[in-house]
């Protein structure tokens, strides 16, 4: 029976290595923490439930439900409440509903007439000669205009990636979005003829996908993946090197115990880029550990508070809101963490949880001791709330999220020939193929195709 080892207990490590182990190969996973999931992190506290890490995901793949079930919890599996399809942004200290439709983008304060006749006119521009090397800023204003940029695109790449719109590759940090452009000449274009294409695919877009998480957190949906692989699964095992042998299988050196453990006919890497590079994992040339330095992770810090339902000002009737950089706030936005999903708050009060940081805000918690007072009082401000929390918590993650900037493409082809020029060794994790839950399961289904093609032709 082939051998396969996963490093990493991560979202992309647990799924793939699960359907490996469900093909029938020999499967083990080692992660250096004393618990599984990675950056997907629940807790529990005074009756709040806290996702430190992704708080949702969107079902774009069928993969998901499909690994749930398996997995023994699509029982726990639950979808966002239907108030949680209207999303706000602030613009002049008002929260303005993102349009999701004609008729509410007509009516729309969020942006100027102008700035709607602009937008309207996105079907008549052409495409661009170097869209490849774009950044998501120079995409939109051409496109869309500025103003689309600055109070839709700026707010949402702020919140989600966390990441600076003018340093973000189009390309890699937003494949379908360039792909409408490329293949079918515009976004309406696209959207309209891209649809076919989801629907034979089984995907949905990212737009119409629905929103899931899972009654205890998203954590619930890890160790539901952990439990299944048993004995497979070896936490509190940090790994020192990987070696490569003469006969082709590949040994790992642990760090612990001075273990080592041979005759690996493949491995799957599905640590963080900057770790990697920490560990020195593998015997590479030195360009590998230049790629991987290159892959930018800014800081991001989550802060979760609860408050008296009765002393809030604002309906609750939304995901949350986000907020453009023109506004010049001290945090990227909050998601309603109460109104999305049941249980994260006790009867009769409300969860929040904010987000600070990101590429735009290098630097923010050097000496910053602050930070959370200002931002909270920033919070109940815009949010007309009477007191101070009843509940807070907060994590900083000192390296957040993989910015896919400008030049990534170059990034991801030489990961590309670093495979193919090391046989038996695959780089995997939200580095490669996409940020969010979504993304890494469908790439451990891809990742595990791979890898299985590898081993049967071995």
């Amino acid at each position: 029976m082939k051998k396969v080892a996963v490093l990493g207990a991560g979202i992309s490590g647990l799924a793939t290595a699960f359907w490996l182990k469900k093909e029938g190969f020999d499967v083990s996973v080692f992660e250096s923490n004393e618990k599984p999931g990675g950056s997907v992190q629940t807790d529990y506290s005074e009756g709040y439930l806290i996702d430190f890490g992704p708080n949702s995901g969107l079902e774009t793949t069928p993969l998901i439900s499909k690994l749930a079930e398996e997995c023994g919890i699509s029982d726990q599996m639950i979808y966002a409440n239907e108030s949680a399809n209207k999303r706000y942004i602030l613009r002049d200290d008002k929260f303005h509903a993102l349009p999701t439709s004609p008729g509410a983008f007509i009516a729309s304060k969020l942006f100027s007439f102008k700035g709607k006749l602009r937008i309207m006119g996105e079907p008549f521009i052409g495409k661009s000669d170097d869209g490849y090397y774009q950044s998501i800023a120079e995409f939109v204003e051409r496109r869309l205009g500025r103003e689309f940029l600055d109070y839709a695109i700026d707010p949402f790449v702020s919140g989600v990636f966390a990441g600076d719109p003018s340093k973000l590759s189009v390309k890699s940090a937003f494949p379908k979005l360039y792909r409408l452009e490329e293949v079918y000449g515009g976004l309406v274009k696209g959207m309209i003829k891209g649809a076919k294409e989801r629907k034979r695919n089984a995907e949905k877009s990212k737009q119409t996908a629905k929103m899931f998480s899972f009654k205890k957190g998203m954590s619930q949906f890890t160790n539901a993946i952990a439990d299944k692989l048993g004995e497979s699964l070896t936490l509190n095992k940090p790994f020192q090197a990987v070696k490569k042998q003469p006969d082709g299988t590949y040994l790992i050196e642990f760090s612990s115990d001075s273990e080592v453990l041979s005759g690996f006919d493949a491995v799957i890497c599905t640590l963080p880029a900057h770790t990697i590079k920490k560990l020195n994992l593998f015997q590479a040339e030195e360009e590998f550990y230049n790629k991987l330095s290159g892959v930018y992770y800014p800081a991001v810090k989550v802060i979760y508070a609860g408050f008296d339902k009765k002393q809030i000002g604002v309906p609750l009737d939304g995901f949350g809101f986000l907020i453009p950089s023109l506004e010049n706030k001290p945090f990227l936005g909050a998601i309603w963490s109460s109104t999305i999903f049941p249980g994260r708050a006790p009867e009769g009060k409300a969860s929040f949880t904010i987000f600070v940081g990101g590429a735009k805000k290098d630097g923010l918690f050097e000496n910053n001791h602050d930070i959370d007072t200002q931002v909270v009082a920033e919070f109940s401000k815009l949010m007309q709330i009477s007191g101070k929390p009843e509940f807070i918590s907060s994590k900083l993650w000192n390296k957040a999220i993989p910015q896919y900037n400008k030049g990534y493409v170059e990034t991801e082809t030489y990961f590309d020939e670093f495979e193919k020029n090391n046989a038996g060794l695959f780089i995997s994790g939200n580095f490669r193929g996409g940020i969010s839950v979504g993304d890494c399961v469908k790439n451990s289904g891809l990742v595990a195709d791979k890898v299985s093609k590898y081993l049967i032709n071995r």
